[in-house]
């Protein structure tokens, strides 16, 4: 395996808890509508980019108002409840300080909208440890597409296969295998029963030695 030269971290479930915030924001939205947010919709939705995860909520559930109705319906909900419940998972600033001790660069590449990507880290503190944000406001494809990790190699001026990817959703991981990265699943408590036979290597989480043994080299 090459040596590993930059990471690119997924952002909803791996940084943060922002998984468990758009169950909540989810249901509100579809319990006005005479409907509910299971599981099964759940995973059909997870790193999917926001309009095409939206378009599979309103055709799942026959929902009349448009995309972008309900996007920003989403957005409203999220950013009355970010300031109270929104936090760094367990195991995060330890791997970022441990990166920055080793001087690898790093980047946020997700499926989100540019904006909340933004307030998200921006809430944590984190948006200057990242040398760039790449959303998908940036690709034609997103997830499970490699077109996002193949973009966040190029602008770290790496191959590739010398780019650690961290995601927890399987379309994330799927994308990372599919650009030919070295990829990490680090399934949440929203993905843990997922399929992750694709990727060859799974994390408990982000405190797992297996991250470190890989960055170390």
């Amino acid at each position: 395996m090459n040596k590993i030269k930059a990471i690119a971290f997924d952002l909803d479930g791996l940084m943060v808890n922002t998984e468990e915030i758009y169950d909540e924001v989810c249901e509100k939205l579809l319990a006005k509508r005479g409907s509910h947010f299971d599981l099964e919709l759940k995973l059909k939705m997870m790193g999917r980019p926001g309009p095409v995860a939206i378009e599979i909520m309103k055709t799942e559930r026959g929902i009349s108002d448009s995309v972008e109705e309900l996007q920003f319906e989403v957005e409203t909900y999220f950013h009355e409840i970010l300031p109270d419940k929104v936090d760094t998972l367990p195991g995060l600033i330890r791997l970022l300080d441990f990166v920055e001790e080793q001087n690898l660069p790093k980047c946020v590449a997700t499926s989100s909208f540019r904006k909340h990507a933004s307030a998200v880290l921006d809430h944590c503190g984190l948006h200057g440890r990242f040398e760039f944000v790449l959303t998908s406001e940036d690709v034609v494809n997103g997830k499970p597409a490699p077109e996002v990790y193949l973009l966040a190699a190029e602008k770290h001026s790496v191959h590739p296969e010398e780019m650690l990817v961290l995601e927890d959703s399987v379309l994330g991981s799927t994308a990372g295998v599919a650009a030919g990265a070295v990829v990490v699943a680090v399934p949440g408590s929203h993905s843990i029963d997922c399929d992750y036979s694709h990727v060859p290597r799974v994390a408990d989480s982000l405190n797992d030695d297996l991250i470190y043994e890989l960055l170390i080299g």
